[in-house]
């Protein structure tokens, strides 16, 4: 059985019921534009989770399909540090507390959450076009504030304690964005950085996000190239102590 068959068998049935909000979609001006040049991108109406994926309901989750426990899944799934910060396999204990988003996961991990409650990972676009808006405007990015305030999350230390998720709602009723932890996307894979701006024309239009996305100069750009950089340089079975995820679903 290949890795995608036997993702799809160790999902199972849904460990929890969460809060999934509207977003409109229609077209949207991303960092990686659809032609890799100026096209805008287009995304169909969809929902999406409301908050992070919390330590709580991946407990909750692992123990419904164990099979996802640190000391179960297949090292094709997850790498060595998956859920190492939690007391037990199936135990959070005091370095992950129930409403902190749940971090050390992979993407095959992330994926199989979102399958069992029905759902899937947000695609880049999505998760884009959602993190763009802020608690009045569905696009807040030219707003100097806005952009500031996500840098400035950039630039805080890793080594602390995440907070609990539960921020203040943007206009689609979405919480955590920015500010908590960065976040899987489905197509992670697929925005690859080159720093060789030759290969731009080529056949390997996945590759459009390279020299062309890496030498933008709009300041407004910056914050979300760097979820771009971050996501490019995973593989599906990295964790890491900052990266949790979502899930959505078609409208």
């Amino acid at each position: 059985m290949g890795p995608a068959l036997l993702l799809g068998a160790l999902s199972g049935a849904p460990a929890v019921a969460a809060d999934y909000a509207a977003l409109p979609g229609g077209t949207f001006a991303s960092v990686l534009p659809a032609d890799g040049k100026a096209e805008p991108a287009r995304i169909a109406p969809f929902r999406l989770r409301t908050e992070p994926v919390t330590n709580a309901e991946f407990l909750a989750f692992v123990e419904t399909h164990p099979q996802w426990r640190r000391d179960r899944v297949p090292a094709v799934f997850a790498d060595g540090q998956y859920l190492s910060h939690w007391a037990a396999a199936d135990a959070l204990g005091e370095g992950a507390l129930p409403r902190q988003p749940v971090t050390r996961v992979s993407w095959f991990a992330a994926q199989a959450f979102c399958e069992s409650e029905h759902a899937r990972l947000p695609t880049w676009y999505e998760w884009e076009y959602a993190a763009a808006a802020d608690a009045t405007r569905a696009d807040a990015r030219s707003d100097p504030a806005w952009r500031e305030r996500v840098l400035n999350w950039y630039g805080r230390p890793s080594r602390g304690a995440l907070p609990a998720v539960g921020g203040d709602a943007d206009v689609h009723g979405v919480r955590d964005l920015n500010g908590l932890v960065w976040e899987w996307v489905d197509d992670f894979n697929a925005l690859l950085v080159s720093t060789d701006g030759r290969e731009q024309d080529g056949a390997d239009k996945l590759k459009f996000c390279g020299a062309g996305a890496i030498g933008m100069q709009q300041r407004e750009n910056y914050a979300t190239l760097m979820r771009v950089a971050m996501l490019s340089a995973l593989k599906a079975v990295d964790t890491t102590n900052n990266m949790g995820f979502r899930c959505a679903k078609p409208e």
